[in-house]
């Protein structure tokens, strides 16, 4: 097992229970106790947990997530194109993260990431998001100001959408911004399947320096409801089982690939 993997893992035990010890990460990860140990300094280092002796507690229970967003079919892809976008990311950027399972695994990521760990009590990372499970995942990152939007929460998708949510977002800058969507087609370009996400996102991409769909390559070729406008999209970013002949379509359309590898 990958070292961030281990720490994910680890976070999502104290998650559930608000304390861990040793002997248990070494039972269930299958570890030994002096990689249990590193890792749980790794993460105290990065104001991710308080170290015990013999083990750690959580700094705040809110860690845990709604179920639905635990997992996905695509996790593994999803992880590859998480990697990928978080590696764009530098200190002292502003970062927008629309909704969806592939934005939530960057949001994981930025907040395992322990190079973007300052000295106590200073904001390194800010990210502005309109999904309420993303503000959630990274609130108990002392380190991350996370700016979240106003609007309606839809409940299907845990998103703050609608008129408040784009006077929000009209009234600040990005740096970055990471958009997932629920299908690409080179033709027609990026699709969600609803018109109050989809002012949303594109509401982002204005917004925003630099941005990016992130779309694992299940969904190249998919469509959807509500096509979004692509000309200030910068690229995709996606994982590495695309096609050849899907990257020459997606770059003959104007839409540059980034792959995960």
């Amino acid at each position: 097992m990958k070292r961030e993997e281990r720490l994910n893992q680890i976070l999502d035990l104290l998650g559930a229970r608000g304390q861990l010890d040793v002997d248990e990460i070494v039972q269930r990860l299958e570890v030994s106790p002096a990689t249990a140990r590193r890792d749980l300094d790794s993460l105290a280092a990065a104001s991710l947990l308080t170290r015990t002796h013999g083990g750690a507690v959580s700094n705040t229970v809110a860690y845990e997530l709604p179920a639905r967003f635990q997992k996905d079919t695509n996790d593994g892809l999803k992880a590859q194109i998480a990697k990928r976008a978080s590696s764009m990311v530098r200190q002292d950027m502003v970062v927008g993260l629309s909704g969806g399972t592939t934005t939530k695994a960057i949001a994981t990521e930025l907040g395992m990431r322990e190079d973007l760990v300052g000295e106590p009590g200073r904001t390194t990372l800010t990210v502005v998001t309109n999904a309420v499970n993303i503000a959630a995942l990274l609130a108990v990152r002392p380190h991350i100001r996370v700016m979240v939007t106003g609007g309606v929460l839809n409940a299907r998708s845990y998103e703050l959408v609608g008129p408040l949510a784009q006077s929000a977002l009209a009234k600040i800058t990005l740096d970055l911004a990471f958009v997932g969507v629920n299908g690409l087609d080179p033709t027609i370009g990026p699709m969600v399947g609803d018109e109050m996400e989809a002012a949303i996102n594109e509401q982002m991409i204005q917004q925003a320096e630099h941005s990016y769909l992130v779309v694992d390559s299940t969904k190249i070729g998919s469509r959807s409801f509500i096509i979004l406008d692509r000309e200030e999209v910068d690229g995709v970013i996606t994982d590495d089982q695309l096609s050849g002949p899907q990257r020459a379509e997606l770059e003959a359309s104007g839409l540059p690939v980034i792959n995960a590898d």
